[in-house]
């Protein structure tokens, strides 16, 4: 398969991924943002939150990983050269965990590269939009 292939409107990928609160630890340990708000359910309410949220890297992370997985899985010889997005709300982490979804879909496609958009949930809500992504052929 090629960027060529690819049809403005189609979906090209979903991806799931299990948040735990043991991830979030992980994170502020490589990341070095130890902000209790990710790691302590009592910081986060304190601080008026529902509840322990994900860092926002590690939200666009798993989006950057759904789309890399994709393109690997798809043998699409291309390179993730731009990603934005605005964080609209928290990844919200109780004690049980959650998971984040995320959805692919051709947006634009010309000269070698494409553009997605990307549609990222956790708990039924939108959690980075709008965010986008291009794919240039290599």
């Amino acid at each position: 398969m090629s960027l060529a292939d690819l049809a403005v409107g189609e979906t090209v990928f979903t991806a799931s991924y299990p948040v735990e609160r043991a991830n979030l630890a992980a994170y502020a340990e490589a990341s070095g943002d130890r902000n209790p708000i990710h790691l302590d359910e009592a910081a986060a309410k304190a601080a008026g939150l529902p509840d322990v949220i994900a860092h926002g890297m590690y939200t666009m992370g798993l989006v950057s990983r759904a789309i890399l997985e994709w393109v690997a899985d798809a043998g699409i010889d291309a390179r993730l050269t731009d990603f934005t997005a605005r964080f609209a709300k928290p990844v919200v982490v109780p004690a049980g965990g959650t998971a984040v979804e995320v959805e692919g879909k051709v947006r634009k496609a010309a000269d070698g590269a494409v553009e997605l958009a990307i549609t990222a949930t956790s708990a039924g809500e939108r959690v980075l939009a709008p965010a986008r992504a291009t794919l240039t052929a290599s």
